[in-house]
């Protein structure tokens, strides 16, 4: 990689990977003093405040995530569903538990995004009460019109507003990084941050306030794991050196100018960021904090609609419209139901907390424990893929493991103060994903024992008779799950219709554990009979599933068909629940709904509209 290119994607990174852990600031060291400034705020406990965010960010970011696990990517794809994927290709018996964590891991961070949005948002238009307190009034409105025009242009697509990203983002990192170097000239002491002893020494006499304390600390690592799951847009270098070069260094400039302004002024802890700075720039200063509010949304956003494409073509979701919004770029997506659901979900946040200081307590849970899944399943990923020695996975792992419990332990302490918001929505989308997921295992199963090996199907449907169907020209194409039996739409076009074409294709679409698949491994093409052919096609859980593109290229090859004289039949199922189906009824009526909303597959495939025929059956599960 030239320097040119590594410069251009570390700018990027900026803005798409660290727009969240970015905005932290603005509320981190605020919320991380309450606790002990019902007493009175001493030297002491400033500093060790302070180390304790240093220490977090160097521990947490810098060695886990930056330094670790960005080498722990899938052909280059990072992220929690990544991870799972490619440790499902040796998972030697721990399956279920391995996508029971995948599935936690992923719904964590489905709830996160929800979360980041209202909270950066308003965190960022509340210094506009120190421009003018007349505004405190305005707030929530603002808010509340500033994310439903973010939600609003994500159909546009976001290729345009993303090339501003990175050089705005970069910006924001350099005015928080002037402003801590022009303050820590207020009370040098503050360097003694530095030294670990003053955060180790704080939580050992403080007891249970320390534990308190940690639980607003982790608040400046919020966006770590958003880090990881972008590995894939930037790669491991542009982000490592985007973080070492800027990140870095500007939010430990910051967060030490803020603890020194508060050891010369203790009132201004009310909100330490924007007060340190002249009362003529806090404005420019709201509008550039804004700005990178919204950035930090689009990215979590953005990443929701990736995470949730992968979990589609994993098989944890139904299908689901998705909509690209760049011709050049396939990552750029637009999922409107998701989009929709984020909507609901952070306006009714802003509207319920209507505070940052009320929503920073429902903060925390959702990272903390997307946090430590990252870090068990890491174990699994050391031992299998680099092959370490159990006694050294215990040994690198353990002590972070053990203090990320000790911080996920610190934020569930904020359960009634709001902290159930994060663990509600978690457990709803894995509730949703995991009935999915066993719904479909049940009914492939019931399926299964009525299916007719396609090996017998055609030895007989070809078999002269007087009961023979009749021949017509042209291919049909059925779509099925297993190649391995006649498709029930094969065997329903025989029986209601009476014909059978001249070429039959027996078409089965597999999502494999990676990324991307290479065009030479993209199908396989097996000759069942003079009249029918088993044709796989294979896509990575990053692409897009172009049937109709992927044929085009099949043909070249030497599968002949004109797709003009070829129908695609397709077999539509109406689900009826059953008592005895091995899920609880709410969970079948669960798996029907999602199933009845799942995109219809002719237009999640690509088919060519004109050329589908759908056959439907009743199925009990």
């Amino acid at each position: 990689m030239n320097s040119r290119k590594l410069a251009y994607l570390a700018l990027g990174s900026i803005g798409v990977v660290y727009g969240d852990i970015g905005t932290s600031p603005l509320y981190a060291f605020r919320e991380a003093l309450k606790p002990v400034a019902a007493d009175g705020l001493t030297r002491g406990e400033v500093i060790s405040v302070v180390s304790l965010m240093f220490w977090t960010l160097t521990i947490i970011v810098t060695i886990k995530y930056v330094l670790f696990l960005l080498r722990a990517d899938n052909d280059g794809e990072g992220g929690t569903l990544s991870l799972l994927a490619l440790l499902m290709k040796t998972a030697n018996g721990h399956t279920a538990i391995l996508m029971l964590l995948g599935l936690l891991g992923a719904a964590l961070f489905l709830g996160d995004a929800m979360i980041t949005p209202a909270l950066s948002v308003l965190s960022a238009v509340e210094g506009l009460k120190l421009v003018t307190p007349q505004l405190s009034d305005y707030i929530v409105p603002i808010s509340v019109a500033i994310l439903a025009l973010l939600f609003a242009i994500q159909s546009h697509g976001t290729g345009a507003v993303a090339r501003f990203f990175g050089p705005i983002t970069a910006l924001w990192f350099i005015v928080m990084g002037l402003a801590g170097i022009m303050h820590i000239s207020d009370d040098y002491s503050i360097l003694a941050a530095l030294n670990p002893w003053y955060a180790v020494s704080f939580l050992m006499r403080e007891g249970f306030l320390g534990v308190v304390v940690l639980g607003a600390v982790f608040l400046t690592v919020t966006g770590a794991e958003a880090l990881y799951a972008d590995l894939g847009h930037f790669g491991r270098r542009p982000i490592q050196w985007a973080w070492f070069v800027l990140v870095f260094p500007s939010l430990t400039l910051n967060y030490f100018g803020q603890g020194a302004l508060v050891l010369r002024d203790p009132m201004a802890m009310s909100d330490p960021f924007f007060l340190m700075y002249p009362h003529w720039a806090i404005l420019p200063v709201v509008i550039l904090a804004t700005m990178a509010t919204i950035i930090a949304s689009q990215a979590v956003i953005t990443g929701a609609f990736s995470l949730t494409r992968q979990a589609i073509h994993l098989g944890f979701l139904p299908r689901m419209e998705i909509l690209f919004t760049s011709e050049t770029n396939t990552g750029q997506i637009f999922l409107p139901s998701v989009n929709t659901v984020l909507f609901f979900g952070v306006i009714f946040l802003v509207l319920a907390f209507k505070t940052s200081d009320a929503l920073a307590t429902a903060y925390g849970i959702s990272v903390t424990g997307a946090m430590v899944v990252t870090s068990i399943m890491a174990f699994e990923f050391v031992r299998v893929r680099w092959n370490w020695s159990l006694p050294m996975a215990v040994a690198v792992l353990t002590p972070l493991l053990l203090l990320e419990f000790v911080f996920l332990g610190a934020n569930l302490l904020k359960i009634h103060d709001g902290g159930y918001v994060p663990v509600m929505i978690a457990t709803a989308f894995t509730v949703i994903m995991w009935t999915w997921r066993r719904g479909t295992s049940i009914l492939m199963e019931k399926t299964r024992h009525t299916d007719i090996p396609l090996s017998s199907f055609v030895s007989s449907i070809e078999r002269k008779s007087d009961h023979s169907p009749a021949h017509v020209p042209g291919t049909a194409i059925f779509l099925t799950s297993d190649p391995e039996s006649a498709p029930a739409a094969l065997l329903h076009n025989l029986k209601h219709n009476h014909v059978l074409h001249d070429k039959n294709v027996i078409l089965t679409i597999r999502t494999i554990n990676k990324p991307r698949v290479a065009q030479e491994d993209r199908y396989s093409v097996e000759k069942v009979s003079e009249r029918f052919s088993r044709v796989e096609l294979r896509f990575g859980f990053m692409e897009s599933q172009n049937v109709s593109q992927a044929l085009a290229t099949l043909r070249k090859t030497g599968l002949k068909f004109d797709i003009m004289s070829t129908s695609f039949y397709l077999g539509r199922r109406k689900l009826v629940p059953d008592a005895k189906s091995g899920m609880p009824h709410w969970q079948d009526r669960l798996y029907i709904a999602l199933a009845n909303a799942a995109t219809d597959p002719s237009d999640y495939f690509r088919l060519p509209a004109n050329r589908v025929v759908e056959l439907g059956s009743h199925v009990i599960i």
